[in-house]
C-alpha cells in the first residue's frame, strides 16, 4: 500500500489544486451565501439557481464552458493573455478554477445554513448596545457562523479532490501539471496491470473524502446543535 514517488506527487498536486481552489472561492461563496440568506431583492431565486447550476449540469458541460471562455481566443482567456501574459489552459491553475466552480454550490449551502442559524436577536442586542453594522458583523455574526464557514470550506475541499469531468475537459490529463487523483486513477485504469495503482490511489481518495465529510458534519453540528447537517 506504500505510494510511489509519482503517486505522492499526484496526491500533493491534488492537495495544492484543492487548497488554492477553496482559498480563492471562499470569499465569493460567503458573499453569495450572505446575499441568499439575508438579501431581499429581485432575482434572488435566479441567483440561487445559478449558484447551484454546477450540481445539476454535467461536469463536462462546465469544463466545455470554461474552455470556451478561457481559451486564447475566448473573451476571458484572450484578455488574460493580452493583459497579463497568463493562460489557464492546460495548467494546474485551470484545474483549480474548475475545482472551485464545482465546489462552490456545496460551500454556499453550508455557509448559508450557518448564517440562517445565527439568532438575529443577538445582532439586535449588539446594535442596541452601540455596536455599528461592521462591529456587529465582526464580533457577533462572524464568530457565530464560523463553524459553518469552516465546514463549507472542508466540504468544498473534499468535493474539489474528487473533481474529474470539468477538469479533464478544460485542462486535459497532463502528468505533473493537471493530473489530480481522479485523473490519475482514470489513467491507471487504461494501463494493463494498473490495478495496484488504482487501489492505492482509490484508498487515499476514500480516506481523504471520509475525513473531510466527517469533519464538515461535526462542524455543522457544532454550529446548529443536534440535527444540523450540511448535506
Amino acid at each position: 500500500m506504500l505510494l510511489s514517488a509519482q503517486e505522492w506527487g499526484v496526491v500533493a498536486l491534488s492537495a495544492k489544486v484543492s487548497g488554492v481552489a477553496i482559498a480563492g472561492v471562499l470569499p465569493i461563496a460567503f458573499g453569495l451565501a450572505w446575499a441568499l440568506a439575508r438579501g431581499r431583492f429581485r432575482g434572488r431565486v435566479l441567483l440561487d439557481a445559478l449558484v447551484h447550476l454546477p450540481l445539476v449540469l454535467p461536469p463536462v458541460v462546465i469544463g466545455w464552458m470554461l474552455l470556451v471562455a478561457f481559451a486564447p481566443a475566448g473573451p476571458l482567456g484572450g484578455w488574460l493573455w493580452r493583459a497579463l501574459g497568463v493562460t489557464l489552459l492546460f495548467r494546474w491553475t485551470g484545474a483549480a478554477l474548475a475545482a472551485a466552480i464545482m465546489a462552490l454550490p456545496l460551500m454556499v449551502r453550508a455557509i448559508r445554513l450557518s448564517l440562517e442559524a445565527v439568532d438575529p436577536r443577538l445582532e439586535q442586542a449588539a446594535r442596541t448596545l452601540g455596536a455599528g453594522p461592521w462591529a456587529t458583523f465582526w464580533r457577533v455574526t462572524l464568530p457565530l457562523c464560523a463553524p459553518g464557514i469552516v465546514a463549507g470550506a472542508v466540504l468544498g475541499f473534499a468535493r474539489s479532490l474528487g473533481e474529474f469531468g470539468a477538469t479533464i475537459t478544460f485542462v486535459s490529463n497532463i502528468p505533473g501539471e493537471t493530473q489530480t487523483l481522479p485523473l490519475a486513477i482514470y489513467a491507471a485504469l487504461q494501463v494493463p496491470g494498473g490495478d495496484a495503482t488504482v487501489w492505492r490511489l482509490a484508498v487515499v481518495a476514500v480516506v481523504l473524502s471520509v475525513v473531510a465529510l466527517v469533519a464538515s458534519e461535526l462542524l455543522a453540528r457544532r454550529q446548529g446543535g443536534k440535527g444540523a447537517h450540511v448535506l
